[in-house]
């Protein structure tokens, strides 16, 4: 991804409006006994469309943006989200998207990872609650929220960052050149065809 002002500009807009979207709708939203977590789908679909280092530091920015907003531990939910956001990356230079499942299905199960690092976090440093076989159903419920929520989330940033994206401009370029040496030929061809008559 290439990150000039305009691009750094819809990242902290997209960052921004998903903590907004999470804080003020989605997490008052029961499904399945759980409310969907939109910050990981859109954090994974950042990493997966920019690599390790766009998908870091989105992810610790949108954790500390919520740890601020809801008052919780600072640097709790940017651990986790960071974690999430550079595995994401990671696979994307190490790996092509060679199928449209494989998205969602990455970012359902980098939701359900960085739900257990937040859990784990944040038993660690001393919060008092209940562990259950609930903890564990919360977690795949996430997943599988956050593959559904990823269907229509990942192409909606892939289209936002269209212009930032190296992969889809290389790509543009050498179709473009492709139909263009295809039609130069063909002309080529045809003036070569009437200079013989």
């Amino acid at each position: 991804m290439i990150v000039t002002p305009p691009i750094l500009a819809r990242l902290v807009a997209i960052v921004f409006f998903s903590v907004l979207l999470q804080i003020g709708l989605f997490s008052e939203i029961p499904v399945f006994g759980s409310a969907p977590n939109l910050i990981p789908v859109v954090v994974v679909s950042l990493g997966l469309l920019g690599g390790a280092v766009t998908g870091s530091v989105t992810g610790f920015a949108a954790g500390l943006l919520v740890d601020v907003m809801i008052g919780g531990t600072l640097g709790v939910a940017s651990l986790a989200l960071m974690a999430a956001g550079y595995l994401a990356g990671r696979w994307r230079e190490g790996y092509d998207i060679v199928s449209s499942l494989v998205p969602p299905l990455l970012i359902g199960a980098l939701t359900a990872l960085t739900a257990l690092i937040y859990g784990g976090l944040t038993l660690t440093l001393g919060v008092d609650a209940p562990v259950s076989f609930l903890a564990l159903r919360e977690v795949l419920v996430q997943g599988l929220l956050a593959v559904l929520l990823a269907v229509p989330v990942f192409p909606l940033i892939k289209r936002i960052l269209r212009p930032a994206l190296v992969d889809d401009a290389t790509r543009a370029r050498s179709r473009a050149a492709a139909a263009e040496g295809s039609s130069g030929r063909g002309s080529f061809g045809m003036m070569r065809g009437q200079g013989s008559l």
